[in-house]
């Protein structure tokens, strides 16, 4: 009979420990210590690993930039995360390749916690896809999901937003640490176990970074990003983590009335606002990933009244460009301090 292992979680970060604790280590909350128990895992036979390569099928999105961001598209079985500031467009991007994957014969199913299917339908139509063909559920049950999945049995299941969903197996509230890791933990469960790519939308905190736990970015396989100014035109996607491919590539997409359409060359689209023969403006190219991007860099001098004067960088650390100044002005002779 396998042993009963006990353990003491925190209600407000969920900080496990198999000791009781009065203050939580990590978040320093006091009395927030829960006991639980499992019962350990019994023996099991074990198998050959394989190559893993014949294994190994990708679904394209349907969608050039997300394809190259993942290395070539979704592996059968992924959990990926897809995070962003508000209104920056995740919504819409999950939307325009759950059509791209639908018109590959893939059968997809979207789960909605934060909208009406209503209004989900208004924001498919304005973007002139065919709403009539998506599969669609507005819950916020994380049972309902994963019974849902199983009667629709999709090849691509979107949840929008993990931080709405909950489940009755926690007494915290949706958006809870234990219930974002709680939810996530069952959803990547279920990938595996049935092959299905789960794709979760995820917020961001005010400082950037994934809301929830960190144990969220661990159990997911994928970590996107998709960022840029809300003000602005163009959107970036990057792959904070990829366990099936490269995390150097970058996704450059242009938001319009019709969503985010791809940008093909990024290059064009940087440089196209730029006046030839223009003092303190030149061409750099950069690689982002395999690809090169040409980008402008423009530099201003101008007298200064003040007793130390500044270097005010924009788009860049200050601190690297301290270091590059340096070392122009020991190894190259280049005098930029005076």
């Amino acid at each position: 009979m396998a042993k009963e292992r006990i353990t003491h979680s925190c209600t407000t970060c969920g900080f496990s420990s198999p000791k009781w604790f009065g203050r939580c280590p990590d978040c320093g909350a006091w009395s927030t210590a829960a006991q639980s128990g499992a019962a350990g895992p019994a023996a099991s036979g074990a198998t050959v690993l394989g190559s893993g390569g014949a294994a190994l099928h990708r679904f394209s999105t349907g969608i050039d930039e997300v394809d190259r961001v993942l290395g070539g598209g979704f592996v059968a079985g992924t959990c990926a995360l897809l995070a962003g500031e508000p209104g920056i467009g995740k919504s819409t991007i999950v939307l325009q390749f759950l059509a791209g994957m639908m018109e590959a014969g893939r059968k997809t199913l979207l789960v909605t916690g934060e909208e009406s299917l209503d209004q989900v339908a208004l924001r498919g139509s304005r973007l002139g896809l065919d709403t009539e063909r998506f599969r669609a559920l507005s819950t916020t049950s994380l049972e309902s999901v994963l019974a849902a999945s199983k009667t629709e049995a999709p090849d691509v299941l979107v949840v929008d937003s993990i931080q709405t969903l909950e489940t009755s197996a926690a007494e915290q509230g949706a958006g809870s640490v234990v219930q974002v890791r709680d939810c996530a933990a069952h959803l990547t469960r279920h990938a595996k176990e049935t092959g299905t790519i789960v794709v979760l939308v995820g917020h961001v905190t005010k400082e950037g970074t994934v809301a929830g736990p960190k144990t969220l970015e661990h159990v997911v396989d994928v970590v996107l990003t998709l960022e840029g100014e809300r003000t602005g035109t163009v959107r970036l996607l990057r792959a904070a983590k990829n366990r099936f491919g490269s995390c150097e590539e970058t996704g450059v997409f242009m938001m319009t009335e019709a969503g985010l359409e791809p940008v093909a060359d990024p290059s064009a689209m940087l440089l196209a606002d730029r006046r030839p023969g223009v003092p303190g403006s030149v061409v750099f190219p950069g690689l982002e990933g395999t690809r090169p991007l040409m980008v402008e860099i423009q530099a201003l001098v101008a007298n200064s009244d003040l007793a130390q004067p500044r270097r005010v960088p924009i788009g860049l650390d200050p601190r690297r460009l301290s270091l590059l100044l340096g070392v122009l002005s020991l190894h190259a002779d280049v005098e930029l301090h005076k």
